[in-house]
């Protein structure tokens, strides 16, 4: 184990969901820790609660039950204000679906986030342009989402989320929506930025994206199991690898 406190530890944690008197189990006991450092890929079938887990980690949610500490602070009772601070200076978060601002350049998307820290300008411009240097699109400053392919939006997206350098870096089926050629090249570009020591932790439910992390984790039914007694319905806590 690390000497250092964790960047991710989660003990006990669930999440229920209540819609029209009809309780939804997302969460069931998940015990977690990611160390600085790692490379965690979250896999498991739709509706296994990977989402759930990922949002619970960006701050976007909060456990039913549990508790969650991110990089040693106990986060349960912070105002949303401060959850709010906390993901804009130490979370990278990439999505699926890009989530970039169509009106805005390649740059001023990258620049954005930087802005509501109150950065300097020149601050700012020095780490959108080092962000965009890491991902191969700094030749594409000025252009707009629109014109950039759809793997090329995807590097974007990474590019705003290393901007604040994060303690952590959340990826939601980054590939997902992208193409075979794309997806791998994404999938090459998370490996480099592992390799540089960024921490990250990425949900995907296809297995040759999975394999490109350190540690691989499974959730079924909101549980972690070992992937060897899924078939036979055994589910038992992954014993981190």
């Amino acid at each position: 184990m690390s000497e250092q406190a964790p960047v991710i530890e989660m003990t006990g944690v669930s999440k229920v969901f209540l819609t029209d008197e009809v309780e939804t189990h997302a969460l069931a006991g998940v015990d977690l820790r990611v160390e600085r450092g790692e490379y965690v890929a979250v896999s498991g079938p739709s509706g296994c609660g990977k989402s759930t887990l990922l949002s619970i980690m960006g701050l976007l949610d909060s456990p039913t039950e549990g508790y969650y500490a991110l990089n040693a602070r106990d986060v349960s009772d912070l105002k949303h204000s401060e959850r709010a601070r906390i993901r804009n200076r130490e979370i990278g978060f990439i999505f699926q679906a890009f989530n970039l601002i169509g009106d805005l350049t390649v740059y001023e998307n990258v620049e954005l986030p930087l802005t509501y820290r109150g950065m300097p300008s020149s601050e700012r411009r020095k780490a959108a342009l080092e962000a965009l240097e890491r991902v191969e699109m700094s030749h594409r400053l000025k252009h707009y989402p629109s014109q950039l392919s759809g793997g090329q939006q995807q590097r974007v997206a990474v590019a705003r989320a290393l901007g604040g350098s994060p303690s952590i870096l959340l990826a939601d089926e980054p590939t997902g929506n992208l193409d075979s050629k794309n997806g791998e090249a994404v999938m090459a570009l998370l490996g480099e930025l592992h390799q540089e020591g960024s921490t990250i932790c990425m949900v995907t439910h296809d297995p040759r994206y999975s394999r490109h992390s350190g540690r691989e984790i499974h959730l079924f039914d909101g549980a972690i199991v070992d992937p060897a007694h899924m078939d036979d319905g055994a589910h038992s806590e992954l014993v981190p690898q």
